[in-house]
């Protein structure tokens, strides 16, 4: 298992086939007010790519990443993800699976649909998430920082074929299909300033 730190861009030369796992880490969750600082990647095979990036964002290998439409991106929540990837590189992510929402689906027997409990009850990993607020646009990461923003992104292909089984054991595939077909749109909303508004209630 390798971490692989890298500035400014993932670079040339690296490339991910079927499916990559994706995370961001921002200095707030606040789409309209806080600003991407990192980005990390894994093929599934144990090794990560952590990118730190920043303003004026020019990232065009990741750019190309997440606007390749035959490479699906896995994310865990990525409504955020996607809104602030639109918002600071410009790019619609897309295709995207979403491990949390296939939770929210499928396991309506728990309320607790972090990727710390998934990751726990179908994997029986023990994720940290002491360093979760630390200062990610800080200009050196500690290792603890590129530790823990690796293990968001190293078991999220697992992860996917356990959502996978729950998905066709309850029958919500299609469902789940159209929920990650949306969130493109619910994240472009999201940047567009309806993070909270229902535009579809009365």
């Amino acid at each position: 298992m390798t971490n692989h730190l890298h500035q400014g861009d993932l670079p040339s030369g690296i490339s991910f086939s079927g499916a990559v796992a994706v995370d961001t880490e921002t200095m707030g969750l606040s789409v309209a007010r806080d600003r991407l600082c990192v980005v990390q990647l894994s093929s599934g095979d144990g090794d990560s790519h952590v990118v730190q990036v920043s303003k004026p964002y020019d990232a065009p290998n990741l750019k190309a990443l997440f606007s390749d439409p035959g490479l699906i991106k896995i994310f865990h929540f990525a409504r955020f993800d996607l809104a602030m990837i639109l918002k600071h590189l410009g790019v619609r992510c897309e295709p995207a699976y979403c491990t949390r929402t296939v939770s929210k689906l499928c396991r309506t027997n728990t309320d607790r649909h972090g990727l710390k409990d998934l990751c726990r009850d179908h994997l029986g990993i023990e994720l940290s998430k002491q360093q979760q607020s630390s200062d990610w646009a800080a200009e050196t990461l500690k290792p603890e920082q590129i530790e823990y923003a690796a293990a968001d992104v190293l078991y999220l292909h697992r992860l996917k074929e356990e959502m996978d089984g729950l998905l066709d054991r309850e029958g919500r595939r299609d469902l789940a299909e159209a929920c990650f077909r949306f969130l493109p749109d619910r994240a472009a909303l999201d940047v567009a300033g309806w993070p909270d508004e229902d535009i579809f209630a009365h």
